[in-house]
């Protein structure tokens, strides 16, 4: 190659190489569920929420937001939540549903300005958040199979749709960070605190068999007040019990996670 031709090259560098990716700063994620926003008022989350919203980019609720799922609970949780200055993420728990207004309380969280997750996916700095309550089931070789009566069959159609959304809505992100709001449990180990003879109400490995398909960077759930704080997949994905009662590294009833 001549000194001219040289020249020419380190000028004009190969326009067809692939694009870095885009590098993407760190985002704070605070997780809590299971506040039991409770109808009289009793306790009040307004500074609970200030104080995340000095600490994270963004708040994940992971269900039970309510205790009775009555309307009133839900207004006055969307009132709290006036005093959180950064984007919120949630999914529901077996407790929004006790009351029969479950459309109700969507709505007033919704108009709240929540991210509520029913089987899709939202992306915010980054991340993409995927969402469902998940359902019971057990977990391992004790999971519940559909045999027998027609209500063991219902029960487990209802884990496996429930999984089923929650693949749905993984196949929805697009970022290369992700991360999974559940209610109900992936796996045994951040249960393990309750008795063991509620294991199968608490969560359902046919979840995890969902999250192992994809790249996922973390797991957050609750409903298991007495569980463990983390875990892991069968696959290696990290699983965090972000319940409000369970003892965390910040001291808190919120976790800090950053993906």
């Amino acid at each position: 190659m001549t000194d001219d031709a040289i020249h020419q090259s380190a000028n004009n560098p190969p326009q067809d190489l692939p694009e870095a990716e885009p590098a993407h700063k760190p985002l704070r994620i605070a997780a809590v569920a299971d506040l039991h926003v409770k109808e009289n008022g009793s306790q009040s989350y307004k500074e609970l929420f200030a104080e995340i919203s000095s600490k994270a980019d963004v708040l994940v609720m992971a269900g039970d937001l309510t205790d009775l799922g009555k309307p009133k609970e839900a207004e006055l949780l969307a009132s709290d939540l006036r005093s959180c200055t950064i984007p919120v993420v949630g999914v529901l728990g077996n407790h929004d549903y006790e009351c029969g207004s479950v459309d109700e309380v969507k709505d007033i969280l919704k108009d709240a300005g929540m991210h509520l997750l029913e089987g899709q996916a939202v992306e915010i700095g980054g991340v993409g958040f995927a969402g469902v309550k998940g359902f019971a089931g057990g977990f391992g070789r004790h999971m519940l199979g559909s045999f027998g009566e027609p209500a063991i069959k219902a029960m487990v159609a209802e884990s496996v749709e429930e999984s089923m959304r929650l693949e749905n809505a993984l196949r929805q992100v697009r970022s290369h960070r992700a991360m999974v709001v559940l209610h109900y449990a992936p796996i045994p180990e951040t249960v393990a605190g309750e008795p063991e003879a509620i294991y199968p109400f608490l969560g359902s490995s046919r979840l995890a068999e969902t999250i192992d398909r994809f790249p996922v960077s973390a797991v957050v759930h609750g409903h298991a007040h007495r569980g463990t704080y983390a875990g892991k997949t069968p696959g290696g994905a990290p699983v965090y019990n972000v319940a409000a009662h369970i003892e965390k590294p910040t001291g808190r009833p919120y976790a800090l996670l950053e993906l």
